[in-house]
Formats: C-alpha cells, sequence, structure tokens
C-alpha cells in the first residue's frame, strides 16, 4: 500500500482548512450552529471535534439515533464524545420510525438492505426535524473514501447541507482524528454504519481501508491504469477494476438528480 499520511505541516494545514469551512459555511447561511449525527464512529466523532473547535460548544448540537442494530458500545460511545466535548446532544430513537414506514408497506420487511437503508433515512429526517427547529446546518460526516464507491445511503446520510471531512481519504481521518485530540479508542476502531446487525464496513466493502484508499489515491483520483496500480500495490486486477466499477456504478449517488437537456 502507499503512504497517504500528510506531513505535520500539511496535516495543519488541512485542520486548520477544515474549521475555517465549517465557520465560513454556518456564517455564510446566517444559521445559528450545527447538528450532526454521533454514531460513536471516528467520522462523526472528528467531524464533532472540529465542529466544536471552528464555531464552540454552544453552537453544536449532536444527535444520537440508535436503532435495534446499534451496539451499546458504539452508542455509548456517541454520548460519550458528547459529553467529553460540552454539547448539547439528544438520544433519539429511529425504530419506532422505521416500524412505522414498514406498517405502511410491509412488503420490504425482511430486505436488509432496503430495511438499512430505510434506518439511515429516517436518521436524516431527525437531523434536519431538529436543525430547521434550531435554525442550524446539518453537518455531514462522510469521507471521501466512501463517497468515491458510493458507500453512503442515497438522502440518508448523503442528505447534509456540507461535507467537512469530505476531501480526506479513510486513514487521512485517522490520523487527523488523533492530531487533534481524538482518545485512541475511538481513532482506532472499526468502522461501521450500522444499518444491519453485525455489519462491518470492510466486510461489506469486502476490502481494506488502506488498499481501498491507495487504489482510490492512485487509479481513480491519480493517472495509473489498472494493470500499473494492481504491480504497484501488489494486489489483483480485479481488485483494482471492483474498485472502478462502485466508482462508477455509484455517480449517481454524487451528483444532483438528472433532467432532460433543454430544447432549443
Amino acid at each position: 500500500m502507499i503512504d497517504l499520511r500528510f506531513s505535520e505541516s500539511e496535516l495543519e494545514r488541512r485542520h486548520e482548512h477544515i474549521t475555517s469551512f465549517i465557520d465560513d459555511q454556518v456564517a455564510a447561511a446566517g444559521a445559528d450552529g450545527v447538528v450532526l449525527g454521533l454514531s460513536g464512529g471516528i467520522d462523526s466523532t472528528l467531524t464533532a471535534y472540529l465542529a466544536v473547535e471552528a464555531i464552540g460548544t454552544e453552537n453544536v448540537h449532536g444527535l444520537v439515533l440508535p436503532a435495534t442494530v446499534s451496539s451499546e458500545e458504539n452508542m455509548s460511545d456517541a454520548e460519550r464524545v458528547a459529553q467529553d466535548l460540552g454539547i448539547s446532544y439528544d438520544v433519539l430513537e429511529v425504530e419506532p420510525i422505521v416500524d412505522a414506514v414498514l406498517a405502511a408497506y410491509p412488503e420490504a420487511e425482511g430486505d436488509r438492505e432496503a430495511v438499512g437503508n430505510a434506518r439511515a433515512r429516517v436518521r436524516a429526517v431527525l437531523n434536519y426535524l431538529v436543525a430547521n427547529h434550531e435554525e442550524r446546518l446539518v453537518l455531514g460526516t462522510g469521507n471521501r473514501s466512501e463517497a468515491a464507491v458510493g458507500y453512503f445511503t442515497k438522502y440518508g446520510d448523503g442528505a447534509v447541507d456540507c461535507h467537512p471531512i469530505g476531501n480526506l481519504y479513510k486513514g487521512q481521518v485517522r490520523q487527523l482524528a488523533r492530531h487533534v485530540g481524538v482518545p485512541e479508542e475511538l481513532a482506532a476502531k472499526t468502522a461501521t454504519a450500522e444499518l444491519w446487525a453485525d455489519q462491518t464496513d470492510e466486510d461489506e466493502l469486502g476490502i481494506s481501508y488502506d488498499t481501498l484508499d491507495s487504489i482510490l489515491a492512485t487509479h481513480i483520483d491519480g493517472p495509473l491504469s489498472v494493470a500499473a496500480t494492481a504491480r504497484l500495490l501488489e494486489v489483483d486486477e480485479d481488485t483494482v477494476e471492483r474498485v472502478r466499477g462502485m466508482y462508477e456504478g455509484s455517480a449517481h449517488k454524487r451528483t444532483a438528480p438528472p433532467a432532460p437537456e433543454p430544447l432549443d
């Protein structure tokens, strides 16, 4: 794999750039602060730390959004982050709303992916309910690696006002988290979207984040061919092709819904 870690000077430059971005987004919108979902994972944890630094504890509102598939450890970590940072937070149960959705369309029960995505979309609804009520922005917590391969729910965790860490590969998220003082046990924990029980990101993606980051940097975002990338990273060409397939197949998630071209 290739080393995508920032130098110390570049790391601090990225740090300052992101906090300025958050402050600028809030100011441009004339908002009273931000709302973000806290999952206990590294992405939302880092985003919360950066938001507090950018606009102050009083202007950041966290939402802990447990469902039946959520682990007690992750929900406890989510609350810990809010308490460590001194921000206000609410715990809002997702599953009763998901149950109501499934009661309206019971044919979807048992469809793990459809129900999992419904959970993500319910979380987005709750984020915006609170944000609209408090005149705040919804901060996204997605990173560059997951965005590139479409590893997020369209109109779910992708439904936000801005993506502060959207330019960081997953390994860089962990590096910046350590830089800003996130406890190591949170910075290093296994990533999971918790859309269904016992899910982990790397198991579902079928590839480690180190490998994914390296393929994205050299082939998708970089100039190397499939064959050259495979040789450099010592992986199968099929693995590189699969990442390219995920990238191309998820393009619709990264763009606005299309409309026909205007007629002359």
